[in-house]
């Protein structure tokens, strides 16, 4: 009887493991056992296949290290399962780059973070080499407690649209909305220690599986609700005295640079987007420029801009609103927003070359190798002013720098269409200043960190 009651049960064992669910995704596997498809960038970290499994080691004195796949994605599902040292820091990088101009090829990018520390943000969103934390878990106790110490931890990654999406050991854990980066390699990471920390730990992957076709078929419902970045600022921006110099939705902080108010036409917003609209390429003939309400003297700005074909546009800076009562702009330094291929003003200028995309305009031309995104894509600008020290940067490079007020800089201006404005450019502050030049350009992502600010 005690043999049948056993038979019965093993049949229905058998029978219930014959009949499970199949999991029938068209699955891609990452690692064919080999390390094929695969380089590594960064540090020089060790890695080694051992069994089924990629295990990454530690070294001392070397940076972040990076096994990349050598194929980019844009839109996926990711699942991948790892073991990690108790004491390591890792993490794996989606849609990340690696390009000689940005910081000599450092590897930048989003990354889901791996983290046995007592903070336990496994499965947060890290932006490594750029902006920092974007997603933390520290509001989210499940995630933070779904982390299994020295055992094996499963996360899925979903990245389609704007959206990235993690889960670890099938907790939701992040959901972010992003527009910073729309492809790039997968990467895993081990992270650089100090020379206290012990050399040779080790983390390991395995099962590394992705989906790229059909991903509305597998998508997996996200309860959380979602964090979006656009025109928001970052954690680490917050921490580091950045401020919204634009709200995303209203004209709060700005004026005409010739008015009090706001102009009631040439400008919209919609969805999070400023944009001044096209009449045909006239300077300032329909809304006119638009100025900051405060002025800066000392200062970081970054804008991000789109341009449209044969745009031309400007961001200024320490400007005066009270010159040049005529016709045209208002006067101060340009960081130049142009379509170079198109725009006629690419090849004009008193110094040459010096009136194309994030040229100081008329005065001072930016890196030819400059890394300009295609017209309709979204570029960055980011200017730095520090002790009359400036540099102009597009897309992370660097394309110019120079001395405000100096016997060079001075040269320059004399030989410059700016030479009828004394002291141009050297005032102690003034306002940010968008451009209404009669082409449709759109900004979003205005922010500033301010060392001197006045009302």
């Amino acid at each position: 009887m005690r043999k049948l009651k056993y038979g019965i049960i093993a049949l229905l064992l058998g029978w219930g493991c014959t009949n499970a669910p199949k999991d029938d995704t068209p699955w891609i596997d990452l690692f064919d056992g080999t390390l094929n498809g695969w380089t590594q960038k960064g540090g020089e970290a060790n890695y080694t296949i051992k069994e089924d499994m990629i295990v990454g080691s530690t070294v001392h004195n070397t940076p972040n290290s990076f096994l990349t796949t050598e194929k980019m994605y844009d839109d996926f599902i990711l699942e991948l399962e790892y073991k990690v040292d108790s004491t390591m820091n890792s993490g794996i990088q989606v849609r990340s780059n690696s390009f000689p101009y940005y910081q000599n090829g450092r590897v930048h990018g989003y990354q889901i973070e791996i983290d046995p520390s007592d903070r336990a943000w496994s499965a947060g969103i890290y932006d490594e080499g750029r902006r920092g934390w974007l997603v933390t878990l520290e509001n989210n106790s499940e995630a933070q407690k779904a982390f299994k110490q020295n055992e094996w931890n499963h996360y899925r990654i979903e990245a389609i649209g704007d959206t990235l999406r993690t889960w670890i050991n099938g907790v939701p854990a992040a959901n972010l909305i992003d527009e910073k980066t729309a492809s790039g390699f997968i990467a895993l990471q081990v992270h650089s220690i100090g020379k206290e920390q012990k050399e040779g730990t080790e983390i390991a992957w395995k099962n590394i599986k992705i989906l790229t076709d059909s991903l509305s078929k597998y998508t997996k419902e996200m309860p959380l609700p979602p964090v979006i970045t656009k025109n928001q600022l970052t954690i680490n921006e917050v921490n580091t005295g950045w401020e919204l110099l634009w709200d995303g939705k209203t004209t709060e902080g700005w004026r005409g640079a010739r008015l009090d108010d706001f102009p009631d036409k040439g400008w919209v917003i919609e969805d999070g987007v400023l944009t001044v609209l096209s009449t045909g390429g006239e300077e300032s003939a329909a809304g006119g420029d638009i100025v900051t309400t405060e002025q800066y003297g000392d200062f970081e700005l970054k804008v991000d801009f789109r341009l449209t074909e044969g745009a031309n546009s400007g961001i200024k800076y320490y400007v005066n609103t009270d010159l040049n009562k005529g016709p045209g702009s208002s006067i101060g330094l340009e960081y130049q927003i142009l379509d170079d291929a198109v725009h006629p003003d690419a090849k004009l200028g008193n110094h040459e070359g010096s009136r194309t995309l994030a040229s100081l305009y008329d005065l001072i031309k930016a890196d030819p190798n400059k890394p300009a995104n295609p017209i309709g894509e979204w570029n960055t600008a980011h200017i730095v002013s520090k002790d009359n020290h400036v540099e102009h940067w597009l897309n992370g490079m660097k394309v110019l720098e120079y001395e405000r007020g100096s016997d060079a800089y001075k040269k320059l201006v004399s030989e410059s269409k700016n030479k009828v404005w004394p002291n141009f450019g050297e005032a102690a502050t003034g306002p940010i200043l968008l451009q209404d030049h009669g082409d449709r350009v759109s900004f979003k992502n205005i922010k500033i960190k301010s060392i001197n600010k006045q009302q």
